[in-house]
Parts: C-alpha cells; sequence; structure tokens
C-alpha cells in the first residue's frame, strides 16, 4: 500500500497544475514587507515561493520595502525617526540612509534567490527611469523627500524577464531635478503592477487579509469583487492599515490588474497557499466580471 503522505503530495500537484497552466508565461508581481523581512527563515521560504513560481512559468517581480531596517539604521546614525500620518519625515540626511539600506536589503535578496538557483537582478526606480515622481505632501504638510509616482517606465522590467531574470525593485524615485524620493514600497508596487499589465498583484503583509468584522479574525474573507471591498470601507468594517491597502487594491484592479491578494507573510509558504490551492489562505479581490474560482471546492 503506498504511502498516504505520497499520495497527499501528489494531490497536491495535481490541484496545482490548471493553476500553473492559467498563468504561465504572466507577470505576478510580489510585493514583500513587514515581519517576513526580519525572520531570516520565513525570508527564505517567501524566496522560495518566489523562485518556484518562476521555475514553474511565471514570470514573477519582487518590490520590497524596509522601513523597519530603515529605522535602525537611523536610529545608529543617532538620528530619530519621526512619522506624520505614517508616512516617514525624510529629510537629505534621512534620504541618504533610506537609500543605503534599501540598496543593501535588495542585494541580499539578489544572493538569495541566486543562492537557490536563479538569475536576479536588483534595481531602485531611478534605474532606467523606472520610477519618475513629484513630492508628496501629507495633509498639506511638506515632509521631505517622499514621492507620489507621476510616471512608470517599465521597459528595463520587460528586457530583464525577457532575458529571463527575476527583477527585484526598490522603491526609490526621482523627480524632474532628478533628485531622490522615498517612495510606498505599496504604491511603487501598485504602480508597477498597473505598467506591465500584471495578472496579479500579491502583499505579504503582517494580516492574515480582509475580515468582514475587523475584530473578529475567523470573519476572514476569501475573494470579494471590488464593490464588496469599497462596500465595507463605507460600513467602516474595515479598520486602520487596511484602508489604504484596499484602495491601493481597488486602484490597480480599475488599472488593468486581475487579481489582486493580500496574504499573511508570517505563514510559511502563504504565497503558494493562496496561488496553487482551491482554498487559498488570504484574501483575493477581483474585477467585477471576474471569476471566484479558488473557492468552488467548498
Amino acid at each position: 500500500m503506498v504511502n498516504k503522505k505520497y499520495l497527499d503530495k501528489a494531490e497536491v500537484l495535481i490541484e496545482a497544475l490548471p493553476y500553473i497552466q492559467r498563468f504561465n508565461r504572466k507577470i505576478v508581481v510580489v510585493k514583500y514587507g513587514g515581519s517576513a523581512m526580519l525572520d531570516e527563515e520565513l525570508k527564505r521560504n517567501v524566496i522560495k515561493d518566489v523562485v518556484l513560481l518562476k521555475l514553474v512559468g511565471f514570470k514573477p517581480i519582487i518590490v520590497h520595502g524596509g522601513g523597519k531596517e530603515i529605522s535602525r539604521w537611523v536610529g545608529k546614525a543617532g538620528m530619530e525617526a519621526r512619522f506624520i500620518n505614517g508616512l516617514r519625515v525624510t529629510d537629505k540626511d534621512t534620504m541618504e540612509i533610506v537609500e543605503m539600506v534599501l540598496a543593501k536589503v535588495n542585494k541580499e535578496l539578489v544572493t538569495l534567490v541566486q543562492s537557490l538557483g536563479v538569475k536576479a537582478v536588483g534595481i531602485s526606480g531611478k534605474d532606467g527611469g523606472l520610477l519618475q515622481c513629484r513630492k508628496k505632501l501629507s495633509d498639506g504638510q511638506d515632509i521631505g523627500y517622499v514621492g507620489d509616482i507621476t510616471r512608470v517606465e517599465p521597459k528595463v522590467l520587460y528586457d530583464l524577464l525577457e532575458k529571463d531574470f527575476l527583477p527585484i525593485v526598490f522603491p526609490v524615485g526621482y523627480d524632474e531635478n532628478f533628485d531622490s524620493y522615498n517612495i510606498n514600497a505599496d504604491d511603487a508596487a501598485c504602480a508597477i503592477a498597473e505598467a506591465v499589465n500584471a495578472e496579479k498583484l500579491a502583499f505579504l503583509t503582517d494580516i492574515e487579509g480582509v475580515y468582514r468584522d475587523k475584530d473578529d479574525p475567523s470573519s476572514l474573507i476569501s475573494e470579494l469583487h471590488v464593490t464588496e471591498a469599497e462596500e465595507l470601507i463605507r460600513q467602516g468594517y474595515v479598520g486602520g492599515g487596511m484602508i489604504p491597502k484596499l484602495h491601493n487594491c481597488i486602484e490597480a484592479i480599475a488599472r488593468g490588474v486581475n487579481r489582486v491578494h493580500i496574504l499573511d507573510g508570517r505563514i510559511p509558504h502563504s504565497l503558494l497557499l493562496e496561488i496553487f490551492t482551491n482554498k487559498g489562505i488570504g484574501t483575493a479581490i477581483l474585477r467585477e466580471d471576474g471569476e471566484k474560482y479558488y473557492h468552488g471546492g467548498e
């Protein structure tokens, strides 16, 4: 008798097959941040997931932040991290630290991908003119070198994908005077996903997904059409940090991304579980005409 463990493995592979076929040669943007960046084991699991996506025929692009690491280095430099409305106040000195830290994090991720046998190239939003921006104000307040994206020039990403590289992007762009700007990584991931007509955009976060009741973890919603997401925001069911994330998701879908996923990066292999299984694990947000195909088996 064949061991049940092996039969279960075969079932998992069979379940993944239609998703592998559906997304073959399609671009998937993964926004990587939160606790999964700080824990070495979680970091390796996330990168393994993205490498597997690449090896089964997807075209992944990673966009990453590094907020906690930036704050650590700002502290090491004897400076104090300041935030207004959740946005980092970024003067000239802080901007230097931001760029250095994000470049360091970026090359660590490149090295990790390459150690798993896939070619990767790390770039910033300045490379190839990828992310052009203007100064972002926070409720009318000047918060320094924080950028709002005005234009995405995706040619450098297409060139890398065509040559079979996995692009890893950190969100520093420039304005019309070629000054450097720190850009919110969620915003950068959305803008890039839109510009390359990504089939999927996945946010790895420190939350399980969207709850119907923000205080009740058992009310996790597996799939939402855009109008349902807007209704949850309007009725006040969605709290705090989830609101800008949902707005980003809605905007990305309005601009052509097919599906947006909000996932808990603290769960090992959450990316694979969401993309390759009927049940999924986080929240998928889809266009009004999008088919709710992950949960047909329930």
